[in-house]
């Protein structure tokens, strides 16, 4: 990643945890709330509003520059040096981590795992352990946008990614103090769903370098992102030129069941977020 930044080029896609990635690579994250593509709102498959959204970030030899119009170009120069950072939504026990996509056409990892994997690019994807699931290869199976008999928003396929650099909590742990770390626990109320009890082993010296920075960064400020407009909602990608409408056009597509509703005809479990869009 040092290496890269100095002298090479960093690509990170959009996404909540790619977020923090951006805000300690650069100190910020360009429009913070909305630098997120899909996400889970209110307990159902979503996506965000798409002119809202910015574009992904690059970085060559240090210096934040303007992304091309095309993945094709934006990853036109990457090679074994290049780093590629994107989040997950699922990781097994062996490491394996799966990416959830609403766009017909793959997405962002649809178009740039390709040539991430035939170059040897380094595939870096920090991810959450509150997203551990028992097999990334069985649950790709079971997703698919159109064998989906009923799904609680948008439709998602799911593109299983074997060859990344998974960086969970205990992976961090071990990189940034040496410990050896595991987890042991999970789960909470209120500001602490999704979170993830971990027992970490080392030197008195390492763990008194460790504490600080685990107390630091409780209370994050959390994301505040907006669900898309269910009226006109489409799935976009920055892998085409075409407009939202015209990436779809000619193919029959099943969309979200919410799609065309005004908000105030979504069910109530949608209604709280509505109510602040």
């Amino acid at each position: 990643m040092q290496r890269a930044k100095e002298e090479g080029e960093i690509v990170i896609g959009h996404g909540s945890t790619n977020v923090r990635v951006a805000e300690e690579i650069l100190g910020e994250c360009p429009k913070r709330n909305h630098f997120i593509s899909g996400l889970i709102i209110n307990g159902t498959l979503c996506v965000t509003q798409a002119e809202e959204k910015p574009p992904m970030i690059v970085i060559r030899r240090g210096k934040l520059v303007p992304p091309e119009l095309t993945m094709e170009e934006v990853l036109q120069n990457f090679n074994a040096d290049s780093v590629f950072i994107k989040g997950a939504n699922a990781i097994d026990p062996a490491g394996n981590v799966g990416v959830f996509v609403a766009h017909s056409s793959g997405g962002t990892i649809g178009y740039g795992y390709g040539i991430l994997s035939a170059r040897g690019c380094k595939l870096i994807v920090p991810i959450g352990l509150e997203k551990l699931i028992p097999s990334v290869p069985e649950a790709s199976k079971l997703c698919g946008q159109d064998t989906l008999y009923y799904s609680q928003g948008i439709p998602i396929g799911m593109v299983p990614m074997m060859n990344a650099r998974v960086i969970t909590e205990l992976e961090s742990m071990r990189i940034l103090f040496d410990l050896e770390a595991h987890q042991v626990g999970g789960g909470g109320v209120d500001g602490s769903k999704g979170s993830v009890v971990v027992a970490a082993e080392g030197s008195k010296e390492d763990l008194d370098r460790a504490i600080p920075l685990m107390e630091a960064i409780k209370g994050e400020p959390p994301l505040r992102p907006r669900k898309s407009l269910c009226l006109d909602c489409l799935p976009t990608t920055p892998s085409m030129l075409a407009k939202a409408k015209e990436q779809f056009a000619g193919r029959k597509i099943r969309f979200c069941r919410f799609r065309g509703k005004k908000e105030e005809e979504l069910p109530h479990y949608l209604q709280p977020k509505a109510d602040k869009v």
